[in-house]
C-alpha cells in the first residue's frame, strides 16, 4: 500500500496543476519539483498543498519553515504525508516540533534589554 502513494502524488500533481503536457509517470520520485526539475512556483506550490489535503487530509501550516523540505519531490510528499497520517492515527511523533518552539522562545527577553539602554 505504502508504493502506492507516490504513483497517487504523481497523479495529483498533474490533475491539480493541469499540467497537459506532463504524464505522471514522466515525474521522476527523487527529482525537484520547483524551479529545476517540473519547474512547479509558488502558485504551483499553494495549489498542490490545497489538493494534498483535499485528497489525503494532511496540510501544512504557511508558517513552517521545512515545508521546502516537504515539497521538494514526490519522495519528500510521500514522507511527509505518511508521518502526518501516522500522527493523526496514533499520535505518536508530535514531541520533536514543541522543542524547536521553545528554542524559538529564548531569544526574546533579549528586547527588553535593548529598551532600557535607550533610556
Amino acid at each position: 500500500m505504502s508504493d502506492a502513494l507516490e504513483p497517487r502524488i504523481k497523479r495529483l500533481i498533474v490533475d491539480a496543476l493541469m499540467l497537459e503536457d506532463v504524464k505522471p509517470e514522466e515525474i521522476e520520485t527523487d527529482a525537484p519539483l520547483f524551479v529545476e526539475g517540473l519547474g512547479l512556483d509558488s502558485i504551483d506550490a499553494l495549489e498542490l498543498a490545497l489538493a494534498i489535503h483535499k485528497e489525503f487530509g494532511v496540510k501544512t501550516s504557511a508558517d513552517d519553515e521545512r515545508n521546502r523540505e516537504y515539497f521538494f519531490s514526490v519522495a519528500s510528499l510521500a514522507d511527509f504525508i505518511r508521518r502526518e497520517q501516522a500522527k493523526a492515527e496514533g499520535g505518536g511523533e508530535a514531541e520533536p516540533e514543541p522543542a524547536a518552539e521553545a528554542k524559538d522562545a529564548e531569544p526574546e527577553p533579549a528586547e527588553p534589554e535593548s529598551a532600557t539602554s535607550e533610556a
